[in-house]
């Protein structure tokens, strides 16, 4: 049962962000008598936020239950990261950072099916969490999952214009002394070749039928957010209810977000392709430059032949590139139906650190797999792989370059370098901001924790 409590509880807890490391204290850790720790009353007020005795519990069991150690973290320094996760929060309100209650009750409603999914019914749920009712619970929750998203994008504004030199990352590497420079681990850089099956037109005219009913019975009644739910096939949002809220500065596909900004509040787009396959799209709302919509994505079947076709195509090119008649690059850039890397001769590009190599360490698990016994130059048979959709299509991959691990160099890994500075920087610019808006913010702090020593003053002393 507490293994239970503590999966279902992880949850939500999950959600809050904290932006800077725990520091463990040099001092004795002050011991909360057992008694008092019992008793869920006010420890702090930040603004108009409280911290409440189990608060400080559930963290820790936040960090026990990812399996991260909390040897050495006393309930001082846990309470410190409570108060600044409050400050952030209060001083986006103050800030007029929006956070949507739809977007809040979208992320509610994933959150508890999941948890419902877990233990059986809501009446459970309920039960489990010790609420007088479903609307109790859902109150509750929505106050956490708000109040983290208030502190998240106040953190994002706090380090969105901070930007780095390259004299500055220069003097950060020179700053570190010879024996603390990081080691960065085993590294491949990989190239892919893609083909995709063709789809038949007859599949396709499937699909789009199939999303014109869904609007009309949308329009006629029937719940956008159910059909979502029941239709889908964007992971992304299915459970979520199909909901995604943009701007025009959003990381969507073009076609996706021209027809997002043409529609009016509630209306339902027709049918229209993307790479990713056929949508449809409800406008919830429209609040200046952003949109909260709602939309359901159907993929078209492949056939077994289309898949035996592009096997057939994808393995004819390995021999010509096996037989020396044609590059690995120049066979990507000619034959790949991969986009985003065909211009660029296959080669990867890490999504952690934007270039082109990957630490094996931190491999995404499938592609490891497909790479970890590749010697340089090396060309994989073709495999059988599906993206993020379940779209299926036919790759062959190749390491382009190996690099053994080494001792931090400024020439061979300056863009690593760069992102560590770039970090500190925005470290000190959050513990900058932190400690100006305490002198301005409301702050109390109640009982045995105003011995605490804390980093930043929020006892204002």
């Amino acid at each position: 049962m507490e293994k239970r409590f503590y999966a279902l509880l992880l949850v939500f807890l999950s959600t809050t962000l904290f932006a800077q490391e725990i520091i463990k204290d040099t001092v004795k850790p002050i011991q909360i008598p057992k008694s008092k720790q019992k008793i869920d009353g006010i420890v702090a007020t930040v603004g108009d936020y409280l911290v409440l005795d189990s608060d400080i519990d559930k963290s820790f069991l936040e960090l026990t239950s990812t399996r991260n150690s909390i040897d050495g973290i006393t309930r001082c320094q846990m309470i410190g990261k409570l108060l600044e996760e409050r400050l952030y929060a209060h001083q986006a309100v103050q800030d007029s950072i929006v956070v949507s209650d739809a977007e809040i009750n979208g992320t509610l409603e994933e959150k508890l099916s999941v948890m419902i999914e877990q233990i059986g019914s809501m009446d459970k749920l309920v039960k489990f969490f010790k609420k007088n009712s479903e609307e109790e619970l859902r109150s509750t929750f929505f106050d956490v999952l708000k109040m983290s998203r208030l502190a998240s994008e106040m953190q994002k504004k706090i380090v969105e214009k901070v930007e780095i030199t390259p004299e500055e990352v220069r003097n950060y590497f020179k700053s570190i002394p010879k024996a603390d420079l990081p080691v960065f681990g085993d590294e491949v850089e990989v190239a892919q070749i893609v083909i995709k099956p063709k789809i038949s037109d007859e599949e396709k005219q499937k699909v789009i039928d199939k999303l014109k009913e869904l609007k009309r019975d949308v329009i006629n009644g029937s719940s956008f957010f159910s059909k979502a739910v029941l239709y889908s096939q964007d992971p992304g949002s299915k459970s979520n209810g199909g909901y995604y809220k943009m701007n025009r500065k959003t990381p969507f596909v073009k076609e996706f977000k021209d027809v997002a900004f043409s529609l009016n509040e509630g209306e339902i787009s027709e049918p229209f392709e993307t790479e990713f396959g056929y949508h449809i799209i409800l406008v919830e709302k429209i609040r200046g430059q952003e949109v909260d919509l709602r939309h359901i994505l159907l993929i078209p079947k492949v056939s077994d032949e289309a898949l035996k076709e592009a096997k057939d195509e994808i393995t004819e090119i390995r021999k010509r590139i096996l037989a020396g008649d044609i590059a690995f690059g120049d066979a990507a850039r000619a034959s790949s139906d991969e986009k985003e890397t065909k211009n660029n001769g296959g080669q990867l590009v890490n999504p952690r650190t934007l270039d082109t190599r990957f630490d094996l360490t931190k491999m995404d698990p499938s592609l490891y797999s497909q790479v970890s016994n590749l010697k340089q130059g090396e060309i994989s048979v073709p495999f059988l792989d599906t993206d993020q959709t379940q779209k299926k299509m036919y790759k062959i991959i190749t390491v382009t370059n190996r690099i053994p691990s080494h001792t931090a160099d400024y020439a061979q890994d300056f863009l690593k370098i760069k992102d560590l500075a770039l970090k500190e920087k925005q470290f000190k610019a959050i513990a900058k901001w932190t400690n100006e808006k305490i002198k301005e913010t409301f702050i109390k702090i109640n009982g045995e924790y105003r011995d605490c020593l804390f980093e930043s003053n929020w006892l204002k002393k």
